[in-house]
């Protein structure tokens, strides 16, 4: 449990075993059950298409306490592969991203920042993990670069 007390659901962890141990998924985005008592499954899916992944975390949505609904976080963790510079084969690490808008509510920013340490612990075998705050944070480019740090062929 966190500081904020949310629970992680089964289903979170179910899927990530999925992702990681039986590669039937590719990338899982995670939310906060709407009574922010516990993170759950927004969206899994065995497509490596990041540009439907990335569209997905940056038009997210959360209601903050007088139910105005706006700009929202999430966690995520997707199966990045990429390539050697050296030739050397393909590589994959299992990356958590904490997404923050800048211009989400302030609510559901501390929220998800204090409740972010209790769906890590229960997703063993993450290589990397970034904060994105700016949808520039989550382009392709910029984060197998981040996630190879600098290994991977352009």
């Amino acid at each position: 449990m966190s500081q904020s007390g949310a629970t992680v659901s089964q289903e979170c962890i179910s899927a990530y075993n999925d992702l990681k141990l039986n590669k039937t998924i590719k990338y899982i985005i995670f939310k906060l059950s709407d009574d922010n008592k516990q993170i759950v499954v927004e969206h899994a899916s065995k497509e490596p298409d990041w540009e439907e992944f990335r569209k997905n975390l940056i038009n997210a949505t959360s209601k903050n306490r007088a139910g105005v609904e706006g700009k929202g976080p999430r966690y995520a963790v997707y199966d990045v592969q990429y390539e050697l510079a050296t030739g050397e084969g393909t590589r994959n690490k299992i990356t958590f991203i904490a997404w923050s808008p800048d211009d989400a509510g302030i609510q559901p920013k501390m929220i998800y920042a204090s409740s972010k340490e209790a769906l890590k612990r229960s997703l063993t075998g993450i290589a990397t993990e970034l904060q994105a705050n700016d949808p520039d944070d989550i382009e392709y480019e910029t984060v197998v670069k981040t996630v190879s740090k600098g290994t991977a062929s352009a």
